[in-house]
């Protein structure tokens, strides 16, 4: 069978001597794992359209597991992105993440233009991190993780200050926060912060403006509630964690 798609490459191996095996998230189909032939080779003309984060329109023959290659025409190569460790590295987590997340041929056209604007986001240089939460919180919409952040998850209460749970899934009112010692204060602030994370579309999103020390402390946040829920093991956050922890 014969496919058309837009698709966005989370994925590039190498496959024999001169191939590649490319994962696209398309906007139709979801998941797709295509055999590009000769990608490896220096004059092939298929060697662009194999590189991590490209956009653009594939069309390609599937009659098993694996599609192969018939054409492709780069809408964006993102190549402002794979030249930058930093913008690389986050775009990496996103695509493992998302590559890891998601099943097979599962459409979400939603979260498929998520992913596009937050690779268009890196491109303009906005917030690598918000960025990178924000998406974050809307994988785990997908996945049925998102965590709790309307009202205590415990009983429900909107009244008062609220620290996060990480294990209860949540944030805890004042009356329940002995249920979990190690929950986390929250400010006002932060709260917001979390609330827009997960509400707000990433393509309307603007230059936001958020103190180092606030965005450390939701990062810590939201990975503690990553590995208690989660618990992916992804060689992309490791790489990221060694950057943070010598300063790359």
């Amino acid at each position: 069978m014969q496919y058309r798609v837009q698709g966005i490459v989370i994925r590039s191996m190498d496959y024999g001597e001169g191939n590649k095996i490319i994962t696209l998230f398309t906007l139709e189909f979801g998941k797709m794992a295509v055999i590009v032939r000769g990608a490896k080779k220096v004059k092939s003309r298929y060697a662009s359209v194999a590189q991590l984060f490209t956009y653009g329109d594939y069309l390609f023959f599937k009659s098993g597991q694996l599609g192969t290659l018939n054409h492709a025409e780069i809408t964006d190569s993102h190549h402002r992105i794979r030249d930058d460790l930093y913008k690389a590295a986050y775009a990496s987590y996103m695509a493992e993440l998302t590559d890891r997340m998601l099943a097979d041929q599962e459409a979400n056209a939603f979260l498929f233009e998520q992913l596009r604007a937050a690779l268009q986001g890196l491109e303009e240089d906005k917030d690598m991190q918000i960025i990178g939460f924000m998406y974050e919180m809307k994988i785990w919409m997908h996945a049925g993780y998102l965590p709790e952040l309307d009202a205590c998850v415990s009983c429900r209460s909107v009244q008062g200050d609220m620290r996060f749970s990480a294990g209860m899934g949540g944030i805890l009112c004042d009356r329940c926060r002995g249920k979990d010692p190690q929950a986390i204060p929250l400010s006002a602030g932060m709260l917001k912060l979390l609330r827009i994370f997960a509400q707000a579309d990433i393509r309307r999103l603007g230059q936001i403006d958020v103190k180092p020390e606030t965005k450390q402390a939701l990062k810590q946040l939201m990975r503690s509630y990553f590995d208690a829920h989660i618990g992916l093991n992804l060689k992309s956050r490791h790489f990221l964690e060694q950057m943070e922890k010598y300063g790359v």
